[in-house]
């Protein structure tokens, strides 16, 4: 038998739910990884993993590296030998390192000359040596915040381990891993099916833990099972369950045997706003909500129990009872943060402190309130709503509610804001100050949102900036990456003029610190369009046309984006390749050239030139009322009409030719040519 299946099972104590997938998959991906490094071949792979255990089966595992041959390389010829032919200390000392003598070396000659060499044949290890070490090196190399030592041992892992599974085949490969002897021995779920249980196939692996341990080992199975299981017993109370990713994984982490419980609560509860209810049940319970089917609440919630038992009403009192409490605190805080009004807190935020060099929340809120003013009247915006949205955007952070449920912080202002009578706008913009939340997500809706949500995450990106503290490798404490996104999805997604350069100059002229804050504007631009260039390849244009549009420098995002769409539009034009290439020729003779272009194009010889300058002078006139309108398509493709006369210019007329006069009007109708690109891109950038 040329190859084998393999599993590698880890029994622990309950690992951390929120890790899990994580741990599972770096397991796997790091023996993988230690396979293919050791030239072990397989067909498959597959990671399992539960509450109390990290597995791994690899299918038709090589039993054995192939064999093969090495080459080593020595010294040159010229240093092999002494002047008297006799071997060099270096060609000896490279025999011996070879393991052999200088007689059985060889001769490689290539066309960079000629060296000793020595080729051995190198027979391949077996499997089942090699799989410990590669283990051993897998689980070091998983990524645990913190390790913990247990008993008399002095082996680290996240949580203590009990038992641990090597199966090659039908055979257990013996070593220790962890402190463990390795056996055939797994455990089955902690209540059900307590015993040891003796595994003979690795392929029967999750077979075998389903049927004698009572236990799903595949987290994604379990995922699949529990999201149906929630979604009967919902519709069984006529709802629907509200199941978010994030919760779905981390009950599927906690639970072998997966057994759903449906409980309820007092309706007066379904009076807090429903983020309130939803945020309780799935932060503090690990429950999935019920809505109906116009999306409100029930007064229901999803439990998983870890056993099927034979008295679930029992559970489901206990969770009853359990969830009580957690909504009544709920509701104080409901109650009591409704006492002061958003504006009664507004002086409270000059307790808290944003940022040390920065000041402190108060001191950001006015800042807030100045950019939001400006941003709104260069948007044609209401001023006095931006306004009145800054001022108490991050009052709702002296709440109890937003105190005791940090992710609730803009929802919970906006439902506190109409409670206040603020006008709804207003309500909203504290909400969508901190859209888009996530990659993907939506931006702010209303116009006062997108310039709250502009204006707080500017002074943010600017502050943040001129203090020192720029974003490095993965170090990014205060998401300036996701601040300068959200910029730019908001500005391009929602078609608003903003001027990126005016803005964050703007922000700068209001950051008052002790540190230097000279070239800080351009170091926030520059990261700006960083991000600006991933969210264009993520939006499927190429490296080339984005530094199309960059060489040219737009201030507006906005801009930006409609110049690199005319780009993308303008390189499928049959002409596009050719007018690239002269594009390119004429910036490298002007660039190159010593001779300045006159200042207008003077009298000219040849009647392709002739022709070229009265074509350039009716383009020039064209293109004019287009990009007043900001048509940079309809510019390039009416530019794109002087490829002929560009290509019989260029066949038939030497620029630098020896009548300096002359050079001079041609290099300037070259640089008018230029410009006229100019005004949309440098399509010279074009990769062919």
């Amino acid at each position: 038998m040329t190859a084998q299946h393999l599993l590698f099972e880890l029994g622990s104590e309950e690992l951390p739910p929120k890790t899990l997938l994580k741990l599972s998959n770096a397991l796997l991906n790091n023996i993988t990884q230690g396979l293919n490094a050791a030239e072990l071949t397989f067909t498959g792979s597959k990671a399992y993993a539960t509450p109390r255990r990290l597995a791994v089966f690899i299918e038709n595992l090589a039993t054995a590296q192939p064999d093969k041959t090495v080459e080593k390389r020595g010294p040159a010829i010229q240093a092999a030998f002494a002047p008297d032919g006799s071997p060099s200390k270096a060609a000896l000392g490279f025999a011996v390192s070879c393991g052999t003598s200088f007689d059985q070396l060889e001769r490689l000659k290539t066309d960079k000359g000629e060296w000793l060499s020595f080729t051995q044949a190198v027979k391949g290890q077996a499997t089942e040596n090699l799989i410990p070490d590669i283990i051993r090196q897998s689980i070091a190399g998983l990524p645990i915040a913190k390790r913990m030592r247990w008993g008399s041992f002095t082996t680290e892992f996240v949580r203590p381990v009990h038992w641990a599974v090597l199966l090659y085949g039908d055979s257990v490969i013996d070593t220790e891993i962890l402190g463990l002897k390795t056996g055939a021995a797994t455990q089955g779920h902690r209540f059900h099916a307590p015993q040891k249980i003796t595994l003979t196939k690795p392929e029967d692996y999750a077979d075998v833990l389903y049927k004698q341990g009572r236990v799903i080992a595949d987290l994604e199975q379990r995922k699949t099972l529990i999201r149906d299981a929630a979604q009967k017993a919902a519709a069984a109370v006529h709802g629907q369950a509200h199941i978010e990713d994030d919760l779905l994984e981390e009950i599927a982490a906690l639970n072998e045997w997966p057994v759903p419980i449906t409980g309820t609560f007092d309706p007066r509860f379904l009076e807090l706003p429903p983020e309130v209810l939803i945020t309780t049940m799935q932060t503090n319970q690990k429950y999935f909500p019920v809505k109906n089917a116009d999306g409100g609440l029930l007064a229901n919630f999803i439990t998983f129990s870890n056993i099927e038992s034979t008295n679930p009403k029992s559970i489901q009192q206990g969770n009853e009872r359990v969830v009580t409490p957690r909504l009544s605190d709920a509701e104080f805080f409901w109650n009591q943060d409704r006492k002061k009004t958003l504006e009664d807190r507004v002086e409270s935020l000059s307790s808290v402190v944003f940022q040390e060099n920065l000041g402190t929340v108060f001191a950001k809120t006015k800042r807030v309130q100045n950019l939001a003013k400006f941003i709104a009247g260069h948007l044609n915006a209401n001023i006095e709503l931006a306004e009145r949205a800054a001022l108490l955007a991050k009052t709702d952070l002296m709440t109890e509610m937003v105190g005791e449920f940090g992710n609730l912080q803009g929802i919970m202002g906006r439902y506190y804001a109409l409670a206040d009578n603020e006008p709804e706008e207003v309500a909203l913009a504290i909400e969508e100050q901190y859209f888009p939340k996530q990659s993907g997500s939506p931006t702010a809706d209303s116009t006062t949102g997108q310039v709250l949500a502009i204006a707080e995450k500017i002074d943010t990106l600017v502050g943040i900036f001129a203090v020192g503290l720029i974003p490095t490798g993965d170090k990014d404490p205060y998401a300036l990456r996701r601040a300068a996104l959200g910029i730019l999805r908001t500005i391009i997604e929602n078609k608003l003029n903003i001027n990126i350069i005016e803005l964050t100059e703007f922000a700068g002229a209001q950051i008052k610190t002790t540190s230097d804050q000279s070239g800080t504007s351009d170091r926030v631009i520059d990261f700006i369009f960083d991000r600006l260039k991933g969210y264009c390849l993520d939006q499927g244009y190429t490296a080339d046309e984005f530094d199309a549009v960059i060489t040219v420098t737009p201030a507006e995002p906005l801009d930006f984006m409609q110049r690199l769409q005319a780009v993308k539009a303008f390189r499928q034009l049959p002409e596009a390749e050719s007018l690239a290439a002269a594009n390119k020729r004429i910036r490298n003779i002007l660039k190159k050239s010593e001779s300045q272009p006159a200042a207008s194009v003077g009298a000219l010889l040849e009647p392709q030139e002739k022709q070229l300058l009265q074509a350039a002078l009716q383009s020039a006139d064209d293109i004019q009322p287009l990009l007043a309108q900001r048509n940079y398509q309809a510019t390039l493709n009416r530019l794109a009409g002087l490829r002929n006369d560009v290509d019989a210019f260029f066949d038939h007329v030497m620029v630098m030719t020896d009548d300096l006069d002359l050079r001079a009007n041609r290099l300037a109708l070259l640089n008018l040519l230029s410009e006229q690109f100019l005004t949309c891109a440098d399509i010279s950038k074009l990769q062919s």
